[in-house]
């Protein structure tokens, strides 16, 4: 469990999250920006609720994709595959660009290095990489030892910063009334806040390599959730002390808490740095580890190209499946590059991580939403159909209702009218890869009207995989 859930918290990526979305959620909620944190665990925390359940009845690699299928049927599982798969890919595309976006400005900052991103982004992946297909308890261990590092820098920094600013400490942070357009900028700055902590289903995509994975993925799924919730206070509180309370300051900084450490003591800003570095090869190791898994169930159970779905023959590893998700990611990040090239948003032909990390994770995020959405719908239909003995209103009907309520709130924000190029193509994007899903999941069921049965079919209780 504890292997699992150090995995699913270095998937968020704490540092990373954080150092590059704070200032753009305290200048949408404002000084009180925090109680939007809160809010957005409450919200994970209910999906938790979903994906424990789900999980306590049928571990999977599949996750979202074999709970939404052995629930609504073979069209289902194979759309939520598709929408899963994509969202997945495009969301890690972002990672792997910052993190080679951030080592350049790292390298840049202390040794004046000017080496492209690009250079960096390749070779740590590959690294990353070699290290997944070694095996999962390899990688998975490396993983929990970034986010170990990223986490004690994190703790650090904040409680030395509270400290130095002893002496005006506030509650504001903490006062409703101080929310930036009261419901509205609570509403406006959910959904940033809400993707803090993407990454936390982490768990239930490792449940085959899981010992006692019905009891072990629903507790480190809390428990990373829980842990993430006081840390992103922690760190809000002091990033917002650090700068004496003013979010057009935050707002103005290119990493807030990066400067926080700096004007706390000037060497913590080496370790705040080399946090932000640990934060995205523990996202980039983890966040692959578990969602390249979902593409190899979908292609072992034929939703995908079945050739997707084999292991390493000695190492039993989903090689294929991880070299396949890393492929598109980078292809992703070309094609980004390339458009951005062709229409003229590149300054002197330059390509920012910063930018692309914003706009791949949103449109990421959009996708992954669905997939969240439909599986707080399936849980009640679940278990009253196939585990009536184990229905239970609170934990079944009303936890996941609430948790999809909370999926729509983040879900129309991102997707609302009037928002900025390209986010405002992105809604449409998001409806036409939907559409596409749909269309192929149909002309896949119709060729193979086996392919129910199989979704979900091979379920493990202990290790699988090396």
């Amino acid at each position: 469990m504890v292997d699992i859930a150090a995995a699913t918290m270095a998937n968020i990526g704490p540092a990373m999250s954080f150092f590059f979305g704070f200032g753009f959620l305290a200048t949408t909620s404002g000084v009180a920006s925090p109680l939007t944190i809160v809010a957005a665990g409450i919200a994970v925390a209910l999906l938790g609720n979903t994906l424990a359940q789900f999980s306590k009845a049928h571990p999977s690699a599949g996750s979202f994709i074999t709970f939404v299928g052995k629930t609504f049927g073979p069209t289902s599982a194979v759309t939520t595959a598709l929408l899963a798969g994509l969202g997945y890919i495009i969301a890690m595309a972002s990672v792997i660009a910052v993190s080679g976006g951030f080592l350049e400005t790292t390298l840049n900052h202390y040794l004046k290095w000017n080496v492209p991103w690009i250079i960096w982004t390749l070779l740590l992946t590959a690294i990353a990489v070699v290290l997944m297909v070694r095996g999962i308890a390899v990688s998975t261990k490396l993983a929990g030892l970034f986010f170990g590092v990223e986490m004690l820098v994190l703790v650090v920094v904040s409680v030395a910063a509270i400290v130095n600013h002893s002496g005006h400490l506030s509650l504001d942070p903490f006062r409703p009334s101080l929310i930036t357009g009261g419901f509205q900028g609570l509403a406006e700055g959910f959904p940033l806040a809400v993707y803090l902590f993407i990454g936390w289903e982490n768990s239930a995509a490792l449940a085959e390599e899981t010992q006692d994975p019905r009891r072990n993925v629903g507790r480190a799924v809390f428990l990373s959730v829980g842990i993430m919730s006081v840390s992103y206070l922690l760190f809000s509180y002091a990033t917002l002390t650090g700068f004496d309370y003013d979010v057009a300051k935050v707002g103005a900084s290119a990493v807030p808490f990066i400067d926080v450490a700096q004007g706390t003591l000037g060497a913590l800003a080496f370790f705040a740095y080399l946090a932000g570095l640990t934060s995205t090869l523990g996202a980039l190791i983890a966040g692959t580890n578990s969602q390249a898994r979902l593409v190899f169930n979908a292609g072992r159970e034929g939703l995908l190209p079945s050739a997707i779905g084999a292991v390493h023959p000695t190492r039993r590893t989903p090689t294929r499946a991880i070299i396949v998700f890393v492929s598109i990611s980078l292809l992703i990040i070309g094609g980004w590059g390339l458009l951005h090239l062709l229409g003229g948003h590149a300054e002197s032909g330059s390509m920012d991580p910063m930018v692309f990390f914003a706009e791949a994770s949103t449109m990421g995020t959009i996708l992954v939403l669905l997939v969240y959405l439909a599986s707080n719908v399936a849980l009640p239909f679940y278990y009253h159909r196939y585990r009536r003995s184990e229905f239970h209103w609170a934990r079944h009907v009303l936890l996941p209702t609430l948790g999809a309520a909370a999926i729509l709130v983040p879900l129309y924000y991102l997707v609302k009218p009037g928002q900025p190029e390209p986010y405002n193509w992105f809604p449409y994007l998001a409806l036409g890869i939907l559409v596409v899903a749909l269309g192929y999941a149909a002309v896949l069921v119709r060729r193979d009207p086996s392919l129910g049965e199989r979704v979900g079919s091979i379920v493990a209780d202990s290790h699988t995989s090396g």
